[in-house]
């Protein structure tokens, strides 16, 4: 038997709001964080079927995200990217989730562009 190919699905530039962050500043006013999404799937069977119920459905994997990333706080955005791998992997037919984390307005004292952190998980077992 030919093991199933593994595809990629990517979402990305998911803007969120969120009051992540070690300091009292960022957990009173918030601030954005966006998020980049690649999940690895076979999605032969959705092409076969053309049928969103044999596919990761990516819209509603979207506002579940951000609903992750715009509630409980927590001080560290690994943390928060462990959370997103999780809501990912809870979707049977991903077997891996690359999450990146940008916190492009992170209290650094300094002229920067963006602060990305980006984990791979696999599904356990």
């Amino acid at each position: 038997m030919t093991p199933p190919t593994i595809d990629e699905l990517a979402v990305l530039g998911i803007e969120c709001r969120g009051h992540h962050g070690v300091f009292d500043f960022e957990r009173r006013e918030g601030q954005t964080f966006v998020v980049d999404l690649v999940l690895g799937l076979d999605t032969a069977p959705a092409a076969a079927s053309d049928d969103l119920h044999d596919t990761v459905d990516y819209g509603s994997l979207v506002a579940t995200v951000k609903k992750s990333v715009e509630t409980e706080p927590v001080d560290l955005i690994e943390t928060l990217a462990q959370r997103i791998a999780g809501v990912c992997l809870t979707d049977p037919r991903v077997e891996w989730a690359r999450v990146t984390v940008h916190k492009p307005d992170a209290p650094i004292e300094a002229t920067f562009r963006d602060v990305t952190l980006t984990i791979t998980r696999r599904r356990e077992g």
